[in-house]
């Protein structure tokens, strides 16, 4: 492989790196556990294999797209280990999608979609950071999973909006 193409996978690998580590700083931030190191290795790692698919055998007719299924699935299941079960229902979905789309960002810097990647990482930033303070506000009511939904909240709970 010619220094000009590892030089380039290098450059892809550094803005895959860059990308999943500003995801895993917002995550890190709110205090979950897939945080900046996982997300900036999982978005690596996803790169990594990627751009070896497209470079490794530049003459002969292989689909890197091959690689990258294998990537998605693989990614799948190990975000599939972020998810739990419990008493209070299912946690860890977000983690789950965000180590999923993390491997997304890296497999598109991989393949040299460097707008793709960007504007795809500010969109899961924007969707983590505002998403949230909505979903709160007009989709859940502090309603204890125990209590009757016509019993009157708790001192800690907040009166739901009418």
């Amino acid at each position: 492989m010619s220094p000009e193409a590892q030089l380039d996978i290098l450059v892809r690998v550094t803005v895959a790196l860059l990308l999943g580590a500003l995801v895993g700083i917002e995550r890190e931030y709110r205090g979950h556990p897939a945080g900046v190191r996982t997300l900036a290795m999982v978005s690596v790692g996803s790169c990594i294999f990627t751009a070896a698919g497209l470079y490794l055998f530049p003459n002969h007719a292989t689909d890197p797209t091959r690689i990258a299924a294998q990537v998605v699935t693989g990614v799948g299941f190990l975000g599939a280990g972020a998810i739990f079960r419990s008493e209070d229902g299912v946690k860890g979905l977000t983690t789950a999608a965000t180590v999923w789309v993390v491997a997304a960002l890296g497999m598109a810097t991989g393949f040299g979609l460097y707008v793709v990647a960007a504007g795809g990482a500010l969109l899961v930033l924007v969707a983590l950071a505002l998403i949230r303070p909505i979903e709160f506000r007009f989709l859940h009511h502090p309603v204890h999973p125990m209590r009757r939904h016509d019993d009157e909240p708790g001192p800690e709970e907040p009166v739901p909006r009418q």
